[in-house]
């Protein structure tokens, strides 16, 4: 009895070192395992903070391309804008310029009437009125007469077709008006057709 005590003393003295031993490893096992999963997870994460970073200035390149893009047709359109606003302008002017030119024949007709004598005063008399609505309606249009009787010979709105010796008038001036001039605001219509002095 007494040899199976030593046995076992010995074999508990030879067991404990062994076991000791292995949980010491087992000990220092998992501190280690931690430190060598760490830097996988560490290289892990740089390599998404970079793959999301890479992402991201491409979308903001991606976006910064999509923005010039916009400005572009923005500026674009607004060009198109600006430029169909004129030519509707220039449509609507030109419109109105040949309307008022044929009105002017009209307006020429009235003026002859009214310098022929008529014997009837009530006829006359609506002629004149008549003659005087189409003023006001070339009036409300921006209409003009130019300015010509006595003026210096202007070619921009004169037309001259024959000089005068003209002792009345001094030199370069419009002596005589054949037909009256009119412009539509700035522009011209029609030229009066004068004749200058000499």
């Amino acid at each position: 009895m007494e040899h199976e005590k030593d046995n076992l003393k010995q074999e508990a003295e030879t067991t404990k070192p062994e076991e000791a031993k292995t949980a010491a490893a087992e000990e220092a096992a998992p501190e280690a395992a931690p430190a060598a999963e760490k830097e996988p997870v560490k290289d892990d994460k740089k390599k998404k903070k970079k793959d999301l970073k890479d992402a991201l200035a491409q979308k903001d390149a991606e976006l910064a391309d999509q923005k010039d893009q916009h400005l572009r047709l923005m500026a674009e359109y607004q060009n198109y804008r600006n430029r169909t606003a004129e030519e509707k302008k220039k449509i609507y002017g030109d419109a109105k310029v040949d309307c008022v030119k044929e009105l002017l024949n009209v307006m020429d007709s009235f003026e002859r009437a009214l310098e022929a004598p008529c014997a009837d005063e009530n006829y006359k008399k609506g002629v004149e009125l008549t003659f005087a609505q189409i003023q006001k309606a070339f009036e409300k249009l921006g209409v003009t007469e130019i300015a010509a009787l006595g003026e210096t010979f202007d070619p921009k709105v004169h037309n001259a077709i024959k000089q005068v010796d003209d002792s009345d008038f001094e030199s370069d001036k419009v002596c005589e008006v054949f037909q009256k001039g009119y412009l539509l605001g700035d522009r011209l219509i029609r030229p009066a057709m004068v004749a200058v002095s000499v």
